[in-house]
């Protein structure tokens, strides 16, 4: 509790959150989770990708992330750049009023500190450099908490992700591949510790509808074109990922298997239509899927999961249904050997479709036993990101915590 003397700790949460990706939506309701049971008397809004959706959404006001609206499309008219350079210095001025506002800033979870997807120095490495540059500047604390990391090739991005970790107040890691990373990129990461994905916070949903048919494979895929130092063979990696992802299918569809097609993300779409173009058959569908929690009740239901996106790997871990990972980063591969499925894991970028059969049939012969394995890690994993939320409340709440601490001392 807040005393009548002391004015509520003000929180921002920052990231590209609200635009569509439901991974990035996930670990802001973790931490909004936490915030609410922990610390309820903190005044919580954010600077985001989609401050619509996330204020509709769970119910904090939120600013948007970027001065100029078409950001994230390419400038190729004169105007356009000049807007969007214009853009960029306008956001100086608006993220250093924004986090001048707030006593700590919370980036929650996600792959900020990495590029295993397209992405360019001046979008969002750009803007999280800004945050942690304003807020060393004016005293907010900001803290990355539970995030990955990757090591970056392009220069400009490498140095601007490197400044982002330097100046923040907190790091925390989902992995230790994450720190690791890091700390090759020349920062000191001795005080930064290794959680777990902020994902695995969330509540399991009930199951409580009927099962679907037996045999169902929920398959994850992916908008997925390669990595930021891969984009001169995207639509390559993209065509062979395609291809082999939709054999696969084909493959399972031809032993009768039902398949429930998932995304991850908007951007997701066109791949799952385009395998259901290519395979035509009533036993494949597609899920709609709005949220981590909508993801997790299709995955609890299903026999087997093979899937592309790291929260659809992490949302079947969690419910505990045998999973194999279509794997495009070391993030998945570190994922599914602490989860004891590194055997489970084929490459995205060369889908083999005769191997991964031959590895998702052992996954299910295997079930009961990798079932076992699921439960008895998901009870590690909990704890840790329960250990996560313990540290931050002692690294940016003191007050709170001292505060807590003493009343537990006076409980008789």
């Amino acid at each position: 509790m807040t005393s009548a003397d002391e004015s509520p700790v003000r929180v921002g949460l920052f990231g590209l959150l609200g635009s569509g990706n439901v991974g990035n939506d996930g670990s802001l309701e973790a931490v909004l989770g936490y915030l609410r049971a922990e610390h309820p008397d903190a005044v919580v809004d954010a600077l985001c990708g989609g401050p619509e959706e996330v204020t509709a959404g769970y119910g904090i006001p939120a600013t948007r992330l970027h001065w100029y609206r078409g950001e994230y499309r390419t400038a190729s008219r004169a105007g356009a750049i000049a807007a969007k350079g214009l853009g960029k210095l306008v956001d100086v001025v608006r993220t250093a009023a924004w986090a001048r506002r707030h006593d700590v800033v919370i980036v929650p979870g996600t792959g900020v500190l990495e590029t295993t997807l397209p992405l360019r120095p001046w979008g969002f490495p750009y803007s999280l450099f800004l945050l942690c540059a304003t807020g060393r500047l004016f005293g907010t604390r900001v803290a990355l908490v539970s995030v990955g990391a990757a090591a970056i090739g392009n220069r400009p991005t490498r140095a601007l992700t490197r400044w982002s970790a330097r100046l923040a107040a907190y790091r925390s890691y989902r992995d230790a591949m994450s720190r690791d990373a890091m700390r090759a990129m020349g920062v000191d990461t001795a005080r930064d510790e290794v959680y777990t994905d902020l994902v695995f916070a969330l509540p399991t949903p009930p199951t409580n509808e009927p099962p679907g048919p037996p045999g169902v494979v929920c398959v994850g895929v992916m908008d997925f074109h390669g990595s930021n130092d891969e984009r001169a063979r995207a639509e390559e990696i993209h065509r062979r990922y395609l291809d082999g992802t939709t054999r696969f299918v084909r493959a399972l569809v031809e032993d009768g298997r039902p398949v429930r097609l998932l995304t991850g993300d908007e951007l997701d779409r066109p791949v799952a239509e385009a395998i259901l173009d290519a395979v035509d058959s009533p036993l494949v569908t597609a899920a709609e899927t709005a949220s981590l929690a909508d993801l997790m009740k299709e995955m609890a239901t299903a026999d087997s999961v093979v899937a592309t996106r790291y929260h659809n790997l992490v949302c079947a871990l969690k419910v505990g249904t045998p999973t194999l990972a279509l794997s495009y980063s070391a993030k998945s591969d570190t994922l599914m050997a602490e989860m004891g499925l590194g055997a489970y894991c084929h490459p995205a970028r060369a889908v083999d479709t005769a191997r991964l059969l031959e590895q998702f049939r052992e996954l299910e012969r295997r079930s009961a036993e990798v079932r076992r394995t699921l439960s008895e890690r998901n009870l590690v994993v909990a704890r840790r990101v329960q250990h996560q939320f313990a540290a931050l409340t002692a690294a940016l709440f003191p007050a709170a915590d001292h505060a807590r601490a003493h009343a537990r001392q006076e409980t008789p």
